[in-house]
């Protein structure tokens, strides 16, 4: 397989590749980040695009207007959500493009409070699939972390 890579504007990247049977296929990647969302905490970007689909990094609650943390769970993930919402608005997406969401705790207490509050900003016709884990230790010593897949219509 013959493949041709190119920078685009706005930090994309085109793949154009011919198969052993002549077909082309063409692959974009497209690196999304806003101000509206904090900037990330080390080598990775907030989300990539890829073919239609957005892999949105796992989000902490971090405030983007002050760069710091909130505290709380219920301050916590609606911080994140809004982070969230702040990437696929970005991307020209809503959380009714999302299919699937990773929800990190440090606590399984405090799984119904984060779970009413996570609902709260979903189209219950539109609930992706997801798995809530709970872990030792969150970055910045956090209560929650959430990253999302979505599908461009």
């Amino acid at each position: 397989m013959k493949s041709l890579s190119t920078e685009l504007p706005q930090k994309r990247l085109q793949e154009i590749a011919i198969d052993d049977l002549g077909k082309i296929n063409i692959h974009m990647k497209q690196i999304i980040n806003t101000v509206n969302a904090p900037a990330a905490i080390g080598p990775y970007s907030q989300a990539n695009m890829a073919n239609g689909i957005l892999y949105i990094s796992g989000q902490i609650p971090v405030d983007p207007a002050t760069g710091k943390l909130v505290e709380g769970i219920e301050k916590e993930t609606h911080q994140v959500m809004k982070n969230l919402e702040a990437i696929l608005t970005e991307a020209g997406m809503t959380f009714k493009n999302v299919v699937k969401a990773t929800i990190f705790l440090k606590s399984m207490d405090d799984f119904a409070v984060m779970n009413d509050i996570y609902a709260s900003y979903l189209d219950a016709d539109s609930y992706p699939a997801r798995e809530t884990v709970q872990v030792s230790c969150l970055p910045k010593n956090v209560d929650i972390e959430i990253s999302m897949i979505a599908h461009q219509d």
